[in-house]
């Protein structure tokens, strides 16, 4: 299976995927580290891929979206963005909205 049809089935296998450096439970970046802190904080199940783990992975994917940095967060197939795009989405509650859109509960938090 090449790099771009293994993207593609996790991309249609789970509804929210973070291509990151390291794991969720152990980011090995800052930036990898921030978006799985909000993803956490919404409660919204994903599955992260280590791109330190398969360098094929690590270039796919930024050839994949056409996007030079990790991480990189999907939801349904479509492509979010990378850490800073994730930040301000999230905190202008956008990615709230954009999670409940397609169909992806988040956390209620008060506020």
């Amino acid at each position: 299976m090449g790099i771009e049809q293994f993207i593609d089935n996790e991309l249609k296998s789970n509804d929210v995927v973070l291509f990151m450096k390291g794991t969720p439970q152990f980011p090995m970046c800052g930036f990898s580290g921030q978006v799985v802190q909000i993803l956490d904080y919404l409660g919204v199940p994903y599955k992260g891929l280590n791109v330190l783990e398969n360098d094929d992975l690590r270039q796919g994917i930024k050839d994949f979206s056409n996007w030079p940095t990790i991480p990189q967060l999907y939801v349904k197939g479509e492509f979010v963005g990378g850490c800073d795009i994730v930040r301000e989405m999230f905190q202008a509650n956008e990615l709230q909205q954009f999670f409940k859109d397609k169909g992806i509960a988040v956390r209620e938090t008060a506020g």
